[in-house]
Parts: C-alpha cells; structure tokens; sequence
C-alpha cells in the first residue's frame, strides 16, 4: 500500500463466490493480495469506460475476464472497417453496429457472469455526473480534449479516480487521476487545450493498432489496483510509450493553485 491509497475503493462486503466463480478466477484467488475477499471487491465493482473504441476495447475486455461486476459503457459511434485493425472488442460481422452493443456482446461471451450498461450517446455536462455516480473508477478512452475535460471535472465533484489515456501514431499516454488531498488533475496536466494541428487524431495521423492495446491494457492493470487498493497509482506521473524505441518515460506533474477544476478558486 502507499500513502496515497491505503484502502481499496471498493470496499464490498465479503460475498460467497461460486464453484464455477472459483475455477475461472483461480489464478486471482492464489494471489495473496487479491484472494477470495479481492476476488469479492472485483464482482461488486462498477466501471464506467468512456469510449469503445481502441483504449476502450482492450480495457473493457481485461476488466471482464478480471470479473469486474458492472461495465458501464459509453460511446455514440458505430462500428466501420477501418476500427477492425485496432478495435479488438469488435469484428467484421459488427460493422455499421452501434459501438457499445457491439461490444457488450463480445464481453458477454469473454464473461457473462458480469453485467453491462450501455449508453449510445456522448458524454456531455448534461450526463457526466450521472454516469459518473456510483462508480468505483472511471476510465477516458475518449479521443478529444472536450470529453476528457468534462470527465475530469465530473470525477474531481464525485471523489472517482479517473484513469486517463491516450494515443498518437507510435506512442501512447497514462495517467491515473485521484480526486482530493491536494494531488493533480487532468487539467493541472494539460491546462488548455493543445493546438489540433499537435494532436490529431487517429484517422488523421495514423496509429499502428498494437500500441492501443499497450495502453489500453495499462489503463486497465491501473484500474484493478485501484479496486484491489494494490500498489502505487500513477497519480501525479505520466507515463509515456514510445513503441518504435520501446521505451518508457515518466513525467511528474503537481497540482496548480490557479487549476480551474481544482485549484484554490475552481
């Protein structure tokens, strides 16, 4: 444990699991930090993903299989060819589908012991706080500033962590956001809104897929030890992947006084 969480977020009360629930998380329950009463905290957890596209394909898949309880997915896109090469959660036959039932349907075969939440829609100032509430975590595999913004200040009024991703050609970006006690958030990391012309998007600058599946998966490791209470979050660090000199960076960032989401005057 570290002195940012001390705790587990989700803290359920201990639930028997199943003869079928034992064998398919049989490699959680020997772990001593997850075991039984871990294993309990990931059934009756809730998640909200926003966006189903590259980040939120892998992300929502992991945090399946794990036995996250209920998976709330949010996206308004439909599934088009050109997702397939990065979009794992989606196949052929699901083109021209809505995005979030595409993906419901293969989560449901990955684990259908979990439940699923689906909204067809954006996420607006309108709808954050309600998507928002009663969540454990919330992850952004959002593809705009607007909604990564939005989720930023609808996670910081409802106290949820938010695990924070994105993506550029060969590289990828993290970070976990955990709302209080004086730490950053997303704005203090980025406090406007870059220049398009130095953040397109992917169907502007290209991403080679696999790279949306390193970062995905991260997003998704972050929020299961955000669950667990295991490890030290990235709160308050950026890791960066660079795919092409396979490496990793990390770059501190604190909390800005004249924040406008949570600084002395938000």
């Amino acid at each position: 444990m570290v002195a940012d969480q001390t705790t587990p977020i989700a803290e359920a009360p201990m639930r028997e699991l199943s003869e079928s629930e034992f064998h398919r998380y049989a490699r959680h329950l020997i772990l001593d930090e997850v075991g039984e009463e871990g294993q309990g905290r990931l059934l009756e957890a809730r998640v909200l993903i926003v966006g189903a596209g590259g980040l939120g394909a892998p992300v929502s898949m992991y945090l399946a299989a794990a036995g996250v309880g209920t998976l709330v997915l949010v996206d308004d896109d439909e599934v088009d060819l050109t997702n397939l090469q990065r979009q794992i959660v989606h196949a052929t036959d699901s083109v021209g589908h809505a995005k979030v039932d595409s993906a419901a349907e293969t989560l449901s075969r990955i684990n259908p012991g979990i439940n699923f939440e689906t909204h067809r829609k954006r996420l607006t100032a309108d709808n954050a706080a309600d998507l928002v509430a009663g969540c454990a975590v919330a992850v952004d595999g959002s593809d705009n500033f607007e909604t990564r913004y939005l989720l930023n200040d609808a996670c910081l009024a409802a106290g949820v962590p938010l695990v924070a991703g994105a993506l550029s050609r060969f590289e990828g970006q993290l970070t976990t956001i955990l709302p209080g006690d004086g730490r950053p958030c997303y704005r203090c990391l980025f406090p406007e809104t870059p220049d398009p012309s130095l953040t397109p998007r992917c169907e502007e600058a290209g991403i080679l897929g696999a790279v949306a599946g390193v970062i995905g998966t991260l997003q998704a490791v972050e929020t299961l030890k955000l669950i667990l209470g295991l490890g030290e979050p990235l709160a308050g660090r950026l890791m960066l992947y660079d795919a092409l000199s396979a490496s990793m960076q990390e770059v501190r960032y604190r909390r800005r006084p004249d924040c406008d989401s949570c600084g002395d005057h938000a």
